[in-house]
């Protein structure tokens, strides 16, 4: 039959009580017959109610309370008899939670497909078993399996991961299965009244006993996931084989600073692949399987630069440098070796170094504030950095041959950068990529006048730009819109309608009042429809990294793809990093091809100018 409303089914010994969403149907009642010890089951049908939402539901209206002495953070919810006249009116109720208490031994196959179901009490009967299709519940948030008769619980279990509260209080458990580790928003584990194994009893007991109960399970836990497929490379545009053409490779990576990669913000992985001993290596394989000729890394540890990825990579014929967030130089000794920053690097045998400019956004903001308390308040508070490197084409970056040794030496200015990750400061975020762009322009006129002759007026697109980072702002952000249009209203949503209109004025690269510009003409390499994603966590999922480049001088001829969908489906993928995948960011790969300009830069002799 089709109900709508609280379904009652009593009986002198046990209390059945159905909370059941709109148009949901009961199924075969024979399932929830008594046994024969029982009385007959006596049905009360109520077909419609209204719902108090001013009270949460009952959790248990028949407890044993020698049994159990936890007390449910659901208090009684009243309800009400919906009047002939709200039911001839249509109105609905919505049940998210169920209570099946008596001595049941079986529950119908019905009861896993109320995937509606937030909340489901189960305690206080005669239960054995939980069927593997409970998994199928996946909006479950409470889950109460007390005093029962439980041996037992499936791995499916684990799949629940929305669960907060899950009570196994008063059964018969003596072993947990590992896959509970996975529950990793978990906030109350109910075991008490269990005759757990030393091990679980241990661990349970301890002042943190759920979190440390769970951190166990989830690192026992075997990895049964095949690596996922390769990458795709999607192929866009053929290069010219008719003329020498320098083309190369590169890649822009969040690799995840070890200092943020903890257990609060990663609580889906094993602590052994949060380990940076662990993901290091995955992180090294993926840099040399892409074998890119200019890398760019973004929360690479001070530390780890100079010990670890210089002195590997350089043995991969790259040269690089590096600068840690502004934090450095304030904090101790100790300390600085574990602050992040920035890092390019660049195969030596194709680039050569001429300069390289790190880019400080709080000093910047400070020396642009004009009096602005926001500008001082919200912007010069945050310490990202850009780094930019300034390089010099070598003759192995060529393919077809070099027609003149005068062009084999062309300026290419390569930028990472990582700006503040907040959603709530998007305002932060796009003055730092002003701050960044006017900076830019600074470098290319300068090197312009190096590179070229006095006849030639200085353009912001006469030298070629790869843009490349972590911009922690989705693709409609005010940062997006910036870098690709280059221009911004000055009353755009993400100025918040804060005091910046005066102190941005001098960062726009026109005098126009209703609007801020750069003269860089930009192209995204990743449109919107080749990767749904950059960043996978749990909480997460979005593009927020990106690679931009001048539109004059480089084509691109093809880029990866994104990681298989069905593979992290299949594989029930909650977040990065996991054992086989090293971050929380996927790696962006792009090769271009570069053309030369129709004059020719005059020849630097490998001057190196340091910041």
């Amino acid at each position: 039959m089709s109900v709508c409303g609280y379904l009652v089914i009593k009986s002198k010994n046990f209390s059945v009580y159905f909370f059941i969403g709109t148009n949901c149907k009961l199924q075969n009642s024979d399932s929830f017959k008594p046994s024969r010890n029982t009385n007959k089951v006596i049905f009360n049908v109520i077909t419609h109610v209204s719902v108090n939402e001013a009270f949460p539901m009952s959790r248990s209206l028949h407890k044993d309370k020698d049994k159990d002495d936890y007390e449910s953070p659901n208090p009684r919810r009243t309800h009400t008899i919906m009047s002939p006249e709200e039911v001839a009116a249509g109105k609905r109720s919505f049940w998210p939670e169920l209570e099946i208490t008596g001595p049941i031994r079986n529950l119908s196959p019905a009861l896993w497909r109320m995937n509606h179901l937030t909340s489901l009490y189960l305690n206080d009967n005669n239960l054995s078993r939980i069927p593997p299709d409970i998994a199928r519940l996946t909006c479950l948030i409470h889950l109460d399996l007390s005093c029962n008769k439980l041996r037992g619980l499936p791995a499916e279990l684990g799949d629940l991961v929305l669960l907060r509260e899950l009570l196994l209080n008063n059964n018969f458990l003596r072993v947990l299965p590992y896959e509970l580790g996975k529950l990793f928003q978990l906030n109350k584990l109910g075991l008490k009244g269990n005759p757990l194994s030393h091990e679980l009893y241990t661990k349970y007991t301890k002042p943190n006993g759920t979190q440390e109960l769970l951190a166990f399970l989830l690192d026992n836990l075997p990895v049964t996931q095949l690596h996922p497929p390769q990458r795709p490379w999607i192929p866009l545009a053929l290069p010219d084989s008719q003329k020498p053409t320098c083309i190369f490779t590169v890649m822009c990576y969040n690799i995840l600073c070890p200092k943020y990669a903890t257990r609060q913000l990663y609580g889906y992985c094993p602590s052994w692949a949060l380990s940076w001993e662990y993901r290091r290596k995955g992180i090294m394989e993926e840099i040399r399987h892409y074998s890119a000729d200019i890398i760019s890394l973004q929360e690479v540890e001070t530390d780890q630069f100079y010990n670890f990825f210089l002195p590997e990579l350089k043995h991969e014929g790259y040269d690089g440098i590096f600068s840690p967030k502004s934090r450095a130089k304030i904090v101790l000794e100790s300390e600085r070796k574990h602050v992040d920053g920035c890092a390019i690097f660049f195969r030596s045998d194709k680039f050569s170094l001429i300069k390289d400019h790190l880019v400080e956004f709080n000093q910047l903001a400070m020396a642009n504030a004009e009096g602005s308390d926001d500008m001082l308040n919200r912007v010069q508070t945050k310490d990202n950095i850009g780094l930019t490197a300034l390089l010099q084409t070598r003759e192995g970056a060529f393919e077809n041959g070099t027609a003149d040794t005068s062009q084999i030496h062309q300026p290419l200015l390569v930028c990472t950068a990582h700006l503040h990750w907040d959603p709530e400061f998007c305002d932060v975020k796009t003055i730092q990529t002003m701050m960044l762009m006017n900076e830019l322009q600074s470098i290319v006129e300068e090197a312009s006048q190096s590179f070229y002759s006095g006849s030639q007026r200085c353009d912001a697109n006469n030298i070629p730009l790869l843009l490349c980072g972590d911009f922690n702002s989705l693709p409609g952000s005010g940062v997006v819109e910036f870098l690709s249009s280059g221009r911004i209203s000055v009353d755009h949503i993400d100025f918040k309608k804060l005091g910046y209109k005066d102190c941005l004025r001098k960062l726009s690269s026109t005098d126009k009042t209703n609007e801020y510009t750069h003269d860089f003409k930009l192209s995204r390499a990743y449109k919107d429809d080749i990767m749904a994603y950059t960043n996978y966590t749990y909480d997460f999922k979005g593009i927020i990294d990106y690679i931009f480049y001048s539109k004059k001088h480089i084509t691109v001829l093809g880029l990866l793809g994104s990681l298989d969908q069905e593979w992290i489906k299949e594989n029930k993928i909650a977040g990065c990093p996991h054992p086989h995948i090293p971050s929380d960011h996927f790696p962006l790969l792009v090769e271009v091809e570069m053309t030369l300009p129709t004059s020719s830069p005059m020849l630097l002799n490998g001057l190196m100018l340091n910041r």
